[in-house]
């Protein structure tokens, strides 16, 4: 039979078990952009530049940021403090675009602007990101403006890829994976532009 000391400490055991429980933090859950350009089969066009190299990327104040963010309504966004980038936007997306436009033009030698200065480069690609956006359950949407500068050329080329890929399950694993595919969309742009030769 429990005497009064010992229900008495058994309860403030249950108690200092709850509370120890509830106080503990959530876990942050890291994520990473991955290259998802399919290799290119065919040889890269003589016109293509030999280095390139990419960067820098600019992305709006709203996304620039180590946690991921939702759009959930017009005005209104959410910002994930569990769900965050495992390196700075401005860091990732250059490198990601390098590795996809690596796999696009294999014969060319890409690296990411943060890598190599690129003062050497025959080639700069300048990309400002205007929209890197998800919404739950929903697609994400990379709304990119680039520029491709060729060394000794006075002239630049400009364009604009607008891309909307669908998330899948909306799962935060799912809207990294669709973030990437929507990279991978702008590189094959880039890539098409910088294997023209005007």
């Amino acid at each position: 039979m429990m005497t009064h000391h010992s229900l008495t400490a058994l309860k403030t055991l249950c108690v200092a078990a709850v509370l120890l429980t509830g106080c503990r933090s959530p876990r942050v859950t890291f994520y990473t952009l991955n290259a998802a350009a399919t290799p290119a089969a065919a040889a890269t066009p003589a016109g293509t530049p030999a280095t390139i190299a990419v960067g820098p990327v600019t992305l709006p104040d709203i996304t620039d940021r180590p946690q991921l963010v939702l759009r959930v309504a017009a005005n209104r966004v959410e910002i994930l403090e569990m769900q965050r980038w495992a390196a700075p936007l401005k860091s990732e997306i250059p490198r990601i675009l390098a590795e996809d436009l690596a796999l696009l033009l294999p014969s060319a030698r890409v690296t990411a602007y943060l890598q190599n200065a690129g003062t050497d480069a025959g080639c700069r690609v300048r990309v400002d990101v205007q929209r890197f956006e998800a919404g739950p359950g929903k697609e994400v949407t990379v709304d990119a403006l680039w520029s491709i500068h060729r060394a000794g050329d006075q002239a630049t080329k400009t364009g604009r890829s607008v891309i909307h890929e669908p998330a899948g399950d909306g799962s935060y694993d799912a809207l990294v994976a669709a973030y990437g595919r929507a990279l991978a969309a702008v590189s094959r742009d880039l890539a098409q532009a910088l294997q023209s030769a005007d």
